[in-house]
This record gives structure tokens, sequence and C-alpha cells, in this order.
């Protein structure tokens, strides 16, 4: 009976690690991976960006010891491209998974983080994955599509030598630019005030083939060409809108497009200006604060003297 017994036994364990092997198996992995090797990121697309920033740096190092270690992980794995990347909070970090679960219920914080990232780099939505044995997932859903971006590319490469000249001023060509989007773009009243979505007004794909742009389009289509133009350059937002922060003149200023884009009382809308090209924070709260009061600790290059 005793080998009998022993004999089930052994057959129940084996049945078990067979029907759990896969589970078993990533765990260990896992195991090894979090104890015995480095996490490292060996894939960074063409669109990563080489730039730290007062609030969000990139890193080589993703296990984290405290809240700006996780930031920079963040950052890093969205500016890089990956659509998924694991790491693992170091033992120490006690809070680790708190603070994690923290970033991932907090949307506003996740869209500061993307605003510094290039725009075929953001996201449309991130999802968080996580253990109490400190294991991270991150799974990213690209704001835009491989075609959009094959189309987009095309598009601004081809304006590029129409509008940016290389012996001309980095003013001049940046106003070339700016001229040019706001004389071939409408802004999209439809979708910001009544929710109607007829176009991509909300990413550079709008205002660059179908003419038509919300704040979010504006800027993603300027940033794209300050890229062509090798300009640092984020998106900055407040709660009710975003514009280009740039790097001009050794000073971080403000470049918002959809201000310079008015839909005036009588409807019109072939308007262009220039009240909100390339000007320091005091000059932007001086013309119009509500829409552009922006957190100060998030987007720190802007803050004013």
């Amino acid at each position: 009976m005793k080998k009998l017994f022993f004999l089930g036994l052994f057959l129940i364990i084996i049945g078990v690690i067979f029907y759990y092997k896969d589970s078993i198996v990533t765990y260990i992995n896992d195991f090894i991976n979090k104890t015995d090797k480095e996490v490292v990121m060996d894939k960074y697309n063409e669109y990563y960006r080489d730039y730290d920033f007062m609030f969000v740096q990139n890193t080589k190092d993703f296990s984290p010891t405290n809240q700006q270690e996780l930031l920079n992980i963040y950052y890093t794995i969205i500016n890089s491209g990956n659509d998924s990347f694991t790491f693992y909070c170091d033992p120490e970090y006690q809070s680790c998974i708190n603070d994690v679960q923290t970033f991932s219920n907090d949307q506003t914080f996740l869209s500061d983080i993307n605003n510094y990232v290039h725009p075929f780099n953001s996201f449309k939505h991130v999802s968080t994955e996580y253990d109490t044995g400190g294991r991270v997932t991150l799974s990213i859903e690209k704001a835009y599509t491989d075609e959009e971006i094959n189309q987009i590319n095309n598009k601004v490469n081809e304006l590029s030598s129409q509008l940016i000249y290389p012996n001309d001023s980095t003013y001049n060509n940046i106003l070339r630019v700016h001229d040019y989007i706001i004389n071939n773009s409408k802004y999209d009243s439809d979708r910001s005030d009544r929710d109607i979505i007829n176009y991509k007004s909300d990413i550079a794909y709008g205002p660059l083939f179908e003419g038509y742009a919300i704040c979010g389009g504006y800027t993603d289509l300027m940033q794209l060409f300050l890229e062509k133009m090798n300009i640092k350059s984020y998106r900055v937002s407040s709660n009710k809108h975003v514009w280009n922060a740039v790097y001009y003149n050794n000073n971080w200023v403000n470049l918002d497009l959809t201000w310079d884009d008015p839909i005036v009382d009588d409807g019109s809308v072939d308007y262009l200006e220039h009240n909100f090209f390339l000007i320091s924070t005091a000059k932007l709260h001086e013309i119009e604060k509500t829409e552009h009061d922006f957190n100060y600790e998030r987007y720190s290059e802007l803050k004013e003297a």
C-alpha cells in the first residue's frame, strides 16, 4: 500500500509540474534574471532621444533604489521605443511597488513623462504589471501606427527641403515652419468643443494631411520639424492645453501654434499671429495664464526666474 501511495503522490507531483511547467520556467528565468543578471536594454529605435531633462533622465540602471530612479526607468523605456520591457525593484527599495502603483494610476503623471519623448515613441496607453517579488513590466501602445509614421516622415522630409534653409537663421527656419503649419491648418473646434471626431487632429497626421488640428496635433507636428533642425524641445501641458518648449538662444522658451492660429469672435479661422512665438514664460503668463498654468516641478526648464 505504501508503494502505491508514494507512486500516486509522485505521479500527482509530476502532473502538477507538467501542468504548470510554463509558469515554473518563467519563474525560474525571472529569478535568474533578477539575482544573477543585470537587466540591460538592448533595443533603442531611431526615434530615441539622447536628452536629459530636469524632470527625467535616461538611465542604464534598471534596478531602482528610489522614486527618481524609477521615474527615469519609465522615461527610458518609453523614450527607447520598446513595446514591452521588464525590470526589477531593488530589494532595499521597499516602497517600490507602491510607487509603481501610484505611477500607473496617475495618467497626468504618465502624460508628463510622455511629453519628453519623440512623438513617434509617445504612447496612447501604458499598462503596468507587477508582483510582490518586485518584477515590473510596462506594455506600451503607441500613439502612431507604422503606416502613419511612414506617411508623415515622407511629407515632413519633403516640406523640410522647402522650409528649412541650411544657411538661414534658426529663428527664420522655425518661423517658416510655424507659419506653414498655421496657414495650412484650421483649429478643429468640432473635436475640442463637441467631441465630434472627423479627423486625426490630435496627432501630426491631422494638420499635415487633413488640414485640421487641435493643440496636440499642432504641437506634435512642430516638434517633428524641430527634430529635423536638431533643436532640443519637448511638449509641455497644463490641465487644458499642450504646446512646445524650445531650447533657443541658450534659453528655454514657449512656442504655441494653437494660440497663434486663433478663431476670432466672428468665427473667422484664417488668422496667423506671432504672439506666442518663442516667448519667455513671464511673457506667456502676461498674455494668457489660465490655459498655460503648468506644473513648474515637472517642466522646470520653463520656470520663471
